[in-house]
C-alpha cells in the first residue's frame, strides 16, 4: 500500500505515547563549569556536556514506566479533589499563568553560548508548544546589553535625514495613529548556528529555539515617514536604532518600508510588548533576521546608501569558504524543523504517531513540506495547517506508524518561490562549515531502536 494511503493501524500496533524532551540539562554549577571552560573547545564541551545529561536522563526515564492499573483505572473510578470540592476563587491572580504542571516549558539559556549575560540568548521551547503563536512568555530573547523596563511616558521616536521636517513623537501619539495587526514570525540570523560543523546540541529548543511568532500591532513606518515629508525616491535606505546601552543600529532598504510590510510596533498577541521584546516600541521588520528588528527603537534615520554600523560590518556577516564575508544577507530563508518527535523525546510504543513541525520562509507563504521516515530516500507531503500566511510560522502534521526500528526522520519546506530548503551537504558545498548565520539546512532526527530521539547530522 503506498505511503500516502496510510490506514489506521491495527489495534495490536496502536500505540504512540510519547515522553517529553528535558527541558533542564545542566544544573547551576554545571553552568558555570560550561563558562569556565568556554574557551577551550566550546563546542566540543557543550556536546559533552549535553550527552552526559541526557545520558542521566535517559536512565530516569527508564525507571519510570507507567503502572498497571488492573481492572480500571483509578483515575476514573476514584472521584478527585476537583470533582468534590470548591476551587480556587476567581482573580486569584490579577494577571494569569501557566498550570504548575507545565512549569519546565519555559526559555532556557545555552550553557556556554556567551560569557556575558546582558549579552546573550534565551530560547523558545519549540517542542512543547501548539499551532503557531509562541506565547510572549517564552517567546526568544537576544540581548547585545541585557533588557530594560522603559517608563512609556518618557519614551521618544525621532525621524530625521532626509525629510522635509524632522519629528519625535510620543507613545501616546504613535498610538493615536491608525495601526495594524499582522502575524509574522521572527528568527535569530544565527539560529541553528551552533551546528554548521557538527552536531552541538541535543534537543529542538537549542538548535532551532531563537525562533518565536507572534501577532505585532503598530502603525506603518511608512505612514510615519509621509507625515515627515520623507523623500522617498533620494532615501534608499532607514537606519534603525534601539535605545539600549548597545546603541543597536541595523540599516533597512526603503523597499521593504515603501511595500508598507515594516512596522513600528507596540502589541504583541493582543498586549502591550514584554520589556525582553522591546517595551514599549520596536521595529518589525518581516522576513529579515532579527537583529534588524530593532527594540526599545528610538531614533529612523533616512539615507541614500547603508550606514555599515558595527553590528553591520563586522557582526551578522556570512564567512564564506574563501575566507571573504558577505554583507547585508538579511533574508531569512525557508527553513522548517520537526519538534515531535524531535531530540530528547522517547517513543515509549511502537503504532501510530502524529509527526508535526513548524516551516517557515522570510520570502514568502510556505507551499508545501516533505517528510521523510527514512532518512531522506523517500518523502511524503504532509498537511498544512490553517492558517497559511505570508512571513508566518506554518504547522504541519503527517501520520505515521513506527515499527519499533531505527530511522531518521527530516523535514524538508518549499516557499511560494519555489525555494526548496537545502540539504546540509548542499549548503556546505557554497557556505563551508565555519560559518555562524544563516543555517537553514535540513534537520535530521534519529529514533534510536529503544525509542530515544537523537540530533543527527545526514552528509
Amino acid at each position: 500500500m503506498p505511503d500516502d494511503q496510510l490506514q489506521p493501524a491495527p489495534a495490536s500496533v496502536v500505540g504512540g505515547r510519547l515522553r517529553k524532551a528535558p527541558e533542564s540539562f545542566l544544573d547551576a554549577a554545571g553552568i558555570r563549569t560550561v563558562f569556565a571552560e568556554g574557551q577551550r573547545g566550546r563546542r566540543d564541551f557543550i556536546r559533552g556536556a549535553f550527552a552526559a545529561a541526557l545520558a542521566g536522563g535517559a536512565a530516569a526515564r527508564a525507571g519510570a514506566q507507567p503502572a498497571s492499573v488492573g481492572e480500571g483505572d483509578p483515575a476514573i473510578l476514584n472521584l478527585p479533589a476537583h470533582s468534590t470540592g470548591l476551587g480556587q476563587p476567581v482573580v486569584t491572580d490579577g494577571y494569569g499563568r501557566p498550570s504548575k504542571y507545565e512549569g519546565n516549558v519555559q526559555r532556557r539559556q545555552s550553557p556556554g553560548l556567551t560569557q556575558t549575560n546582558q549579552a546573550s540568548v534565551s530560547f523558545a521551547p519549540l517542542q512543547s508548544l501548539f499551532g503557531i503563536v509562541t506565547p510572549s512568555g517564552v517567546h526568544f530573547e537576544r540581548h547585545h546589553q541585557g533588557w530594560w523596563d522603559i517608563d512609556p511616558a518618557q519614551h521618544r521616536l525621532m525621524l530625521n535625514g532626509m525629510v522635509k521636517t524632522p519629528k519625535v513623537f510620543t507613545m501616546d501619539e504613535l498610538m493615536r495613529l491608525p495601526s495594524v495587526s499582522r502575524f509574522h514570525f521572527i528568527e535569530c540570523g544565527a539560529n541553528t548556528g551552533m551546528e554548521w560543523g557538527n552536531v552541538a546540541v541535543p534537543t529542538c529548543q537549542y538548535s532551532h529555539g531563537m525562533l518565536s511568532c507572534s501577532e505585532f500591532t503598530g502603525v506603518p513606518l511608512i505612514t510615519l515617514l509621509e507625515l515627515a515629508g520623507a523623500d522617498l525616491k533620494g532615501g534608499k535606505f532607514v537606519l534603525a536604532e534601539g535605545a539600549d546601552g548597545s546603541s543597536m543600529t541595523r540599516t533597512i532598504p526603503m523597499e521593504l518600508v515603501k511595500s508598507g510590510q515594516v512596522l513600528v510596533a507596540y502589541g504583541q498577541n493582543g498586549e502591550m510588548l514584554r520589556p525582553e521584546n522591546g517595551y514599549p516600541l520596536r521595529l518589525v521588520v518581516p522576513g529579515v533576521q532579527g537583529v534588524s528588528w530593532v527594540k526599545y527603537l528610538r531614533r529612523i534615520e533616512v539615507g541614500d546608501q547603508p550606514w555599515g554600523s558595527k553590528d553591520e560590518a563586522i557582526h551578522y556577516v556570512d564567512l564564506m569558504p574563501d575566507g571573504t564575508h558577505r554583507q547585508y544577507t538579511s533574508i531569512q530563508e525557508c527553513k522548517s524543523v520537526i519538534t515531535t518527535p524531535s531530540g530528547g523525546q522517547v517513543l515509549l510504543d511502537k503504532g501510530f504517531y502524529c509527526i508535526s513541525g513548524l516551516a517557515w520562509s522570510g520570502r514568502g507563504k510556505i507551499k508545501r513540506v516533505d517528510v521523510s521516515t527514512d532518512g531522506g530516500r523517500n518523502w511524503r507531503t504532509a498537511r498544512l495547517e490553517s492558517p497559511v500566511m505570508d512571513k508566518c510560522l506554518t504547522r504541519f502534521n503527517l501520520d505515521w506508524v513506527w515499527d519499533g526500528k531505527p530511522t531518521i526522520v527530516q523535514s524538508r519546506a518549499m516557499d511560494d518561490t519555489g525555494y526548496v530548503q537545502p540539504s546540509m551537504r548542499q549548503l556546505r558545498e557554497v557556505r563551508g562549515n565555519r560559518s555562524i548565520y544563516h543555517n537553514n539546512a535540513i534537520q535530521s532526527w534519529l529514533v534510536q531502536e529503544n525509542g530515544e530521539v537523537k540530533n543527527v547530522q545526514v552528509s
